[in-house]
């Protein structure tokens, strides 16, 4: 048995205005419903101003004479203003509430032509939210007005399974944010695309607190700016992003820069001074290395975080200021708190949403896509373009993915060897006796930083591996599997790999393939040697 039609909607006051006989000459979108002649509603819930009683029977009567099958139920709604959206919306919320559905034999048309631009925007929020099962219903008047033309309707359901487009648009924003985030660059690494995915959901969704942990030149203050910038097109801020490095604050200085002075506040406090937290107001403040501040700057930024308000140095008003608070450090702050270096208060309140960003040396598969990035900005800068060649490539990227390449200054490390080698590379051409003198520089470099190699680079098993793969290794083969993926890394070759892998047992062997044999184990683990070594060896395509 089909279900009945019901459509629930607002008189309008204007629009279904009419006393004489000439309303019958005019377009209204109430009476036009029941005018369809292939379409029959059975029953109109109709809400209506209580001081517009009059108009509300002549449409009764209308309906009726229309449409005699059409059951129409007057619902007089006591609202004062028609344009506070928190009467209108509470209005018919209550009456939603109270109102017994019968989604099994009814579906419910919600009429969204009528009524003030609130009644219909809070009608919408009742399908939208569920509180009326039904799909919006909006009609439109013919192109030539002429009596008993009904013109037309549209039902509209906001059921994103059904509503493809809507689905699409949204999902390709989703995907649009979460380049931006990453600056466009096609970032391969598993947790750190996790890890953007879920920053993203955050920027757009909330105004609280986030803690960026991890090491210096990991992208910290960059990913802090692309949140700014994306809540900024979103319509999220109407303020500024502003950044200061707590590392540089100290004493008297540390307060005023923060939360402002009066004149004469302290020795050299010659005029009034808003503070970095009043400028930014409506927008994002980034205290880059949060870990440095002292513990009463470190009591202040609470309360003005928590409360929205602060007491500039000198000053016995207190101010106030609405902003979102982005830190960062690479310092573990819990040892901190548990040493006494940072208030457990504060940490607990910026410690809500918390992201430890990777060093480059813990992201080997997304060291190639940045030097793509960094060449590309490189050549947008000086107008000059420069490419690899493939064994120049190949050279390169086998060292920076090896346990030999620390990357103890993370991005910046990467970002001033790719402008020292585009810099330098004649005909616009990096060769591979740049790449080995760059190498020698690197290694010069750590050295002389007092960078050791790391012995045994953290391999993340779980992003290589399937999850059923992963969930069933003894500790004994993760080990195993893991100290063999190091060498293959530091190889240049399968073949180089094999050879040092197998230095022993091949001696024995009448017939050596030693890259075989490793294929093979890892092909127990459901791997390959380019997805284990990556792209290093792969012919380079300019």
């Amino acid at each position: 048995m089909a279900k009945q039609n019901v459509v629930i909607g607002f008189m309008g006051t204007q629009l279904d205005a009419g006393m004489g006989p000439g309303r019958w000459e005019k377009w209204r979108p109430t009476i036009s419903l029941v005018q369809h002649e292939d379409t029959l509603i059975h029953r109109i819930e109709l809400l209506y101003p209580t001081r517009h009683e009059a108009l509300a029977q002549v449409m009764l009567r209308d309906i009726a004479s229309v449409s005699p099958d059409t059951v129409v139920n007057l619902i007089p709604m006591d609202i004062t203003d028609p344009w506070d959206f928190g009467e209108v919306y509470a209005a018919l919320y209550d009456w939603s509430r109270g109102y017994r559905f019968d989604p099994a034999h009814e579906q419910y048309w919600a009429h969204i032509t009528t009524g003030t631009h609130v009644a219909q925007i809070c009608m919408f929020l009742m399908v939208e939210s569920r509180f009326i099962p039904g799909v919006l219903l909006q009609t439109s008047p013919p192109k030539k007005q002429a009596h008993g033309n009904p013109g037309n309707y549209t039902l509209i359901d906001l059921d994103l399974s059904r509503y493809d487009v809507l689905a699409q648009r949204f999902s390709q924003a989703h995907a649009e944010a979460l380049e931006f985030l990453k600056s466009g660059i096609p970032t391969r690494n598993k947790r750190f695309n996790a890890l953007i995915e879920e920053i993203e959901r955050v920027a757009v969704r909330s105004h609280a607190p986030i803690l960026l942990t991890g090491p210096t030149g990991a992208g910290k203050s960059h990913l802090a700016r692309r949140m700014f910038d994306l809540k900024k097109s979103r319509h999220q801020v109407d303020g500024d992003f502003v950044e200061v490095n707590c590392a540089t604050l100290r004493g008297d200085g540390a307060a005023s820069t923060l939360f402002g002075h009066k004149k004469g506040a302290f020795t050299g406090a010659v005029t009034d001074r808003p503070g970095l937290l009043r400028t930014a107001h409506q927008g994002v403040l980034f205290l880059d290395e949060i870990g440095e501040l002292g513990l009463d700057e470190q009591a202040m930024l609470l309360k003005a975080v928590e409360e929205k308000r602060f007491l500039p140095m000198g000053s016995d008003r207190e101010v106030s200021s609405d902003f979102q608070l982005i830190a960062g450090t690479n310092r573990d702050l819990r040892i901190d708190v548990a040493q006494g270096r940072f208030r457990d208060d504060l940490f607990a309140r910026i410690n809500l949403w918390s992201y430890t960003l990777p060093g480059l040396a813990q992201r080997p598969e997304d060291i190639e896509p940045n030097v793509e990035h960094l060449l590309t900005r490189q050549a947008a800068e000086t107008g000059r373009a420069v490419r690899f060649n493939a064994e120049a490539k190949a050279r390169y990227l086998q060292f920076a993915r090896s346990a030999n390449a620390p990357w103890s200054g993370n991005f910046r490390d990467l970002s001033a060897s790719v402008t020292r080698l585009a810099t330098l590379a004649d005909g616009g051409r990096i060769s591979t006796a740049l790449v080995e003198a760059e190498v020698q520089r690197l290694n010069w470099l750590w050295q002389r930083a007092g960078v050791a190699a790391p012995a045994a680079t953290e391999i993340a098993l779980d992003d290589l591996l399937s999850p059923e793969t992963a969930a069933s290794l003894d500790q004994f083969d993760r080990l195993q599997l893991e100290a063999v993926i190091r060498v293959c890394r530091a190889a240049g070759s399968l073949s180089e790999a094999g050879r040092q892998l197998f230095d022993r047992s091949r001696m024995q062997r009448s017939v050596v393939n030693d890259a075989d044999r490793l294929r093979k184990y890892l092909l127990k683990f459901g791997l390959t040697w380019v997805a284990v070594a990556g792209s290093a060896t792969a012919p380079f395509t300019p």
